[in-house]
């Protein structure tokens, strides 16, 4: 099979044309596929005794796939969420090379055709409202360390803000007449307005 782009070439149109300015993916979502395909990179080619910059399009099948999401979850230890996050990064950009290299379709299409791994789903847990009191009464509010603990404290608890939401809001994200609201971008720079 000959291949026109190379590897490095296609890589690098995945991580600088794709992601960032095609599908303006998060900064985020763009350092964990970079992490995803380092890691898949140096199991890759250590085998083989190649310097990554070496590597070729062909080398990356299937079978080496599936061998890396085996080795992280026997060796790394990570859990099957982080597995199947590692997984959708490799499918995406095979994604992105069935458009670029037609030579490659077959390749694309086995690696495409890997499961994600099911996972058990645990159950929601929720604290009840004498808890929750509990939680906001333990910052000694006497001090301005435990007045700021409390506010956000409160602030988590009234929005359901994920804690890097809470972290990214600005002044200007708070209203503060009635109605109060806040304002959250969460993942995938969603937003939503979340009533205090």
């Amino acid at each position: 099979m000959r291949m026109t782009a190379s590897f490095v070439q296609l890589l690098r149109a995945f991580f600088e044309n794709w992601l960032v300015q095609q599908r303006n993916v998060s900064a985020h979502t763009v350092w964990s596929y970079r992490d995803t395909w380092r890691l898949f990179l140096r199991f890759t080619s250590e085998p083989q005794k190649r310097p990554i910059a070496h590597l070729t399009l062909a080398q990356i099948t299937a079978t080496e796939v599936c061998a890396f999401l085996q080795h992280t979850e026997v060796e790394r230890h990570v859990s099957i969420g982080t597995r199947n996050c590692r997984l959708a990064a490799i499918k995406s950009f095979f994604r992105f090379v069935q458009a670029q290299e037609p030579t490659a379709l077959a390749q694309c299409a086995e690696v495409l055709a890997i499961p994600s791994k099911r996972m058990h789903r645990r159950l929601v847990c929720y604290l009840e409202s004498d808890e929750v009191a509990g939680i906001l009464a333990q910052p000694d509010r006497s001090t301005v360390e435990g007045q700021r603990d409390h506010a956000l404290l409160s602030f988590l608890y009234n929005t359901g803000a994920r804690i890097q939401e809470a972290l990214d809001i600005c002044p200007q994200d708070i209203r503060f007449d009635a109605p109060c609201q806040a304002r959250l971008v969460g993942k995938g720079n969603k937003e939503r307005i979340c009533p205090l």
